[in-house]
């Protein structure tokens, strides 16, 4: 749909005239804008977002969090003599106060934020280092936020990091099994029923108040992350749709799934996808070194294993969506969801012989 991007923008907080407003960037949730706008001979950019409101279906609560979390980042950031405009997604009101711009000619969710200058989001590492920048970047944002009453926020996608849910799921699409592929995958049902023992384990902790509920992001991938485009050093953490109430265990262990393996995450020969434990301590030292004292010992003590538990998560939803018919991850070939399985299983087996030496970074850090 072609939008009046004049009208829309002139529904936020923002004066003069759109020259231009382009398509911008790669992401697939939301449509993203690039919109550049000039009063007074002076032409400022903007990040002019169409919310996907059949993913998001309550506009005002997700947008509620990003402003409640953007605010304290701002402020935190302003403390140390930074500029928030930069080091922080800055949301642009509506000129009705609204964090975010309903629109009923075209029935569709609007949101602007100021554009992060000098800065790229990466869709993989161009260059070394740029890991160890990214858990600069997560580290920093979760001690920002480490005394932020994380209970404030709304759960955008309810359960999503409760493991123990998305074990009955897992044994509930077993018992469904709809298509009749178990029988094929025994090995791969029984590594996941093998190790039922992790799934309440983080879950457990912070029901019983053992470890704290913090803000988590997840969604810490290196393209999440703003890094400054001559120096690499990190400029803000962007992304902030699915920041939820949770602990910082499940964005560690999610970057070390993610960033610490040696192949793609759907790779078909195993052979080539192993748990890179040098990588594992770049971005441990990173994470750490600007964490700070924020982290506590509960914390400490279960860094590692989310990494394992992240892992093993997101491998046993992999097959459950196997089991059920392929309807929820997006698949490009026969048994894709199976291979992106057998990549997670791969990980964890590696990453539980490594343990001990995980948490020995952990503790070095």
């Amino acid at each position: 749909m072609k939008y009046d991007f004049q009208k829309v923008i002139g529904n936020f907080k923002i004066t003069g005239r759109v020259v231009s407003c382009e398509r911008y960037g790669e992401g697939h949730i939301n449509e993203t804008y690039l919109a550049v706008v000039e009063n007074e001979g002076v032409q400022t950019k903007y990040i002019l977002q169409k919310i996907n409101k059949n993913l998001f279906k309550e506009v005002d609560k997700l947008m509620n969090n990003i402003r409640l979390v953007t605010e304290h980042t701002r402020k935190k950031i302003a403390e140390r003599g930074g500029d928030p405009d930069r080091e922080s997604l800055s949301v642009v009101y509506a000129r009705d106060g609204k964090p975010y711009y309903y629109s009923e000619e075209y029935d569709e969710y609007f949101r602007v934020y100021i554009f992060i200058t000098d800065a790229i989001a990466h869709q993989k590492e161009e260059r070394a280092g740029q890991f160890y920048q990214s858990a600069v970047a997560f580290g920093e944002f979760a001690n920002m936020l480490a005394d932020f009453d994380a209970s404030q926020l709304y759960e955008v996608l309810p359960d999503f990091h409760n493991t123990a849910k998305r074990f009955n799921d897992f044994k509930a699409s077993l018992a469904a099994d709809k298509l009749g592929r178990a029988a094929g995958v025994q090995e791969e049902i029984n590594f996941v029923l093998e190790r039922e023992k992790y799934c309440k384990s983080l879950v457990n902790l912070i029901k019983t108040g053992q470890m704290p509920l913090k803000v988590t992001h997840n969604d810490t991938k290196l393209n999440n992350v703003m890094l400054d485009e001559k120096t690499d050093k990190p400029v803000a953490v962007i992304d902030l749709d699915t920041v939820m109430p949770g602990t910082i265990c499940y964005d560690f262990g999610d970057s070390i799934r993610f960033g610490c393996n040696t192949a793609a995450e759907d790779e078909k020969d195993l052979s080539k996808v192993n748990f890179n434990i040098n990588l594992f301590e770049e971005y441990t030292k990173g994470y750490l070194s600007s964490l700070g004292e924020s982290i506590t010992q509960v914390e400490k003590d279960n860094l590692a294993f989310g990494a394992i538990l992240m892992t093993y998560e997101c491998g046993m939803r992999f097959l459950a969506d196997y089991l059920d018919g392929d309807i929820y991850f997006r698949t490009h070939r026969e048994g894709h969801n199976l291979d992106r399985a057998r990549t997670q299983f791969k990980l964890v087996s590696d990453m539980e012989k490594c343990l001990d030496k995980m948490k020995g970074i952990v503790n070095k850090y």
